[in-house]
């Protein structure tokens, strides 16, 4: 088409390329933005804009990569690898005492929810049957005192009787007719438990005390229920039936509960001795008491429960 002859709604441009003082021109036509007889013309499609054809044959041409000189993959030296271990040993280091501590925490919350369970399950024995879940002859032995059981660990306390394991307790309390070793319990035939509820449920650790090795939470093969520590629960009961409250062997004595007077560590009293609070006979307002040697697994009759090895018992009143 001749530009100087083209419509005025077109507008002509020329696109001149230069090879070796050849000229090849590339004509192409774009839309104008007013159409004077006012309809849509029909747009014309612009000629594409071309090398050369001498010169096209270099588009089909492969960028050419540059190589790194240095191949393979670099190591670690000895000094990095040094610091590495290093700061991880720190890391390690800051790590653990809190792990440890939340291991423990974890342990002493565990014995609170266990220890609160034996309470309402034997309280609510005593409340079935109009008794404590003690066999005939433990019964016996306590006479007209409190009975603590499970105390058979640490420094020897007298007692006015033969101080007992937790056994026939648990076996009462679950319904156990025999121990996992199959030893027959007090309570064969359901003789102690005539209404066969299970009133505690605890875990089975399959632990056998015969074979040494570290012990294990839970009821072993003996029927001993044992603290995440490994030591059995100490339980107390008023076997003695006074109203005043229950006197446990190791928390009764005044070296271990007294406070001020007449006032006792753990919410504990002695409302026998006058205001001075002398003599071993401070009280529990619960008819049961049950308490856990922590994790020492230790404990001293001669020292105030807030410190040396009473400081990290447990207690469920």
């Amino acid at each position: 088409m001749n530009p100087l002859n083209a419509p005025d709604c077109w507008k002509c441009s020329l696109n001149i390329e230069w090879h070796d003082c050849s000229w090849c021109p590339s004509i192409g036509l774009r839309q104008g933005l007013e159409i004077r007889r006012g309809s849509p013309a029909k747009p014309v499609p612009a000629a594409g804009i071309l090398p050369h054809p001498s010169h096209r044959k270099n588009l089909a041409k492969p960028m050419k990569m540059i190589a790194n000189p240095k191949s393979g993959t670099r190591g670690f030296t000895l000094i990095e690898l040094l610091v590495v271990i290093a700061i991880i040993g720190i890391l390690a280091a800051m790590l653990l005492p809190a792990v440890n501590m939340a291991n423990e925490a974890a342990r002493r919350a565990k014995a609170k929810v266990e220890m609160t369970d034996l309470v309402n399950a034997i309280q609510a024995y005593d409340q079935d049957n109009s008794r404590f879940p003690l066999s005939t002859q433990e019964q016996q032995d306590a006479g007209t005192n409190d009975y603590t059981v499970g105390m058979v660990f640490g420094p020897a306390v007298s007692a006015p009787y033969t101080l007992h394991n937790n056994t026939n307790v648990v076996a009462i309390l679950m319904d156990m007719t025999a121990f996992p070793n199959g030893v027959a319990t007090v309570n064969a035939n359901h003789v102690k438990n005539p209404k066969q509820i299970k009133y505690l449920n605890a875990k089975l650790s399959g632990y056998d005390p015969s074979t040494g090795g570290q012990p294990l939470p839970g009821v072993d093969v003996q029927g001993i229920y044992r603290d995440p520590w490994g030591s059995p629960y100490v339980i107390t009961m008023n076997t003695s039936y006074n109203e005043q409250g229950t006197r446990d062997l190791l928390y009764s004595r005044q070296a271990v509960s007294q406070d001020s007077g007449q006032t006792g560590i753990n919410g504990l009293f002695n409302p026998v001795d006058g205001t001075s609070g002398s003599g071993d006979h401070f009280l529990c307002r619960s008819k049961v008491m049950v308490w856990s040697a922590g994790k020492d697994k230790n404990y001293n009759p001669s020292v105030s429960s807030r410190v040396g090895a009473n400081k990290d018992n447990l207690v469920s009143w």
